[in-house]
């Protein structure tokens, strides 16, 4: 009886499922968030890198 009882507590807490919750929208924010990093430095090396750029030829002695 007291063993039901607290399989039956245990089934109803619902305490720790906001801070896992919380902690799958951090890890999902955090991976989008170094993929855009990571595809905006490639954009800037590109950019900087091209020899055809107007940037790259306005920086050029």
């Amino acid at each position: 009886m007291i063993m039901k009882n607290l399989l039956q507590q245990f089934v109803r807490d619902e305490t720790g499922a906001t801070a896992v919750e919380y902690g799958l929208i951090l890890t999902v924010l955090s991976l989008v968030i170094i993929g855009g990093v990571s595809k905006a430095a490639d954009a800037l090396q590109w950019l900087f890198s091209d020899n055809n750029s107007r940037l790259v030829q306005a920086f050029s002695p």
